[in-house]
């Protein structure tokens, strides 16, 4: 089966020239950076000319394996809460990506929430606007996708030590990538005060914590369970260490600074 793209000419170019073009122009880094490998990474996933300058210095950065887990928000009330595929694969304007079938199996296995459902994935965004990214990056590769409904915190947690499992097994390295952007249709100085309450306890690597705040202080994070879950995942496998590489707002690119959402590009190793 053969994902079509459900958000191609609107989130990103759907002429194969100009999303290469435009990809290549956010991954774009300093030459003296050199790539290095991270155990998990938080990546926005709004239209590219909001957030791919946010998304893309993460990517440049990494060290990028062939096997990928995508853990990203349901924004659509449709599918499973714990939505996998593990048969077929994405086409984007760059081509076909393949999924990791066996990693997906396996994965299914240790965390028996997870359903195998294609409608939730159907018109989803949030890991769709990766794979462009990762196919100019990281060339052949597979990827596991899962869409995180509003889920339990200990179901969340379910999951990433699964994940953790799964990757501490596997023969070859994984990436971990949660899909998420910060806080939506507040002010600009309201956003930046939430998101940075969130992000303290990102990269203090508390996920209990990023739970907790998001709800107490109401900052609506729409991918908190993907990154609460990459986060068990991370320390689960031994990561110690989470560094912001850049924030932004949509007030940064469009200029209204009334009715923003946040961004934030985060490593974690």
């Amino acid at each position: 089966m053969i994902r079509s793209p459900a958000v191609a000419g609107s989130f990103y170019p759907a002429d194969r020239a100009k999303l290469e073009q435009q990809v290549d122009s956010f991954l774009a880094s300093p030459s003296e950076i050199s790539a290095r490998r991270a155990v998990a990474c938080l990546v926005p996933h709004a239209g590219y000319v909001y957030s791919g300058h946010v998304a893309g210095p993460v990517y440049a950065r990494l060290d990028l394996p062939a096997r990928f887990i995508l853990l990203g928000p349901r924004h659509h009330p449709r599918g499973a809460q714990m939505a996998i595929l593990s048969e077929g694969a994405w086409r984007t304007p760059l081509g076909d990506v393949e999924l990791a079938g066996p990693l997906a199996e396996k994965l299914r296995e240790a965390c028996p929430l997870l359903r195998e459902d294609a409608v939730a994935h159907e018109r989803e965004h949030a890991l769709e606007v990766q794979l462009p990214f990762l196919q100019r990056r990281a060339g052949d590769f597979r990827f596991v996708p899962i869409a995180l409904g509003n889920v339990r915190y200990y179901d969340l947690e379910m999951l990433g030590r699964a994940i953790a499992k799964i990757v501490a097994a596997a023969a070859e390295p994984v990436l971990i990538v949660a899909s998420s952007d910060m806080n939506h249709y507040e002010s600009d100085a309201i956003t930046r005060v939430k998101d940075t309450k969130a992000l303290d306890l990102i990269l203090a690597l508390d996920p209990r914590g990023l739970a907790d705040v998001v709800a107490r202080e109401q900052i609506s994070m729409c991918g908190v369970g993907p990154a609460v879950s990459a986060i068990v995942a991370a320390r689960e496998l031994g990561a110690t260490k989470a560094e912001l590489i850049r924030y932004a707002t949509s007030g940064d690119i469009n200029g209204d600074r009334e009715e923003v959402v946040g961004y934030a590009g985060v490593e974690i190793h």
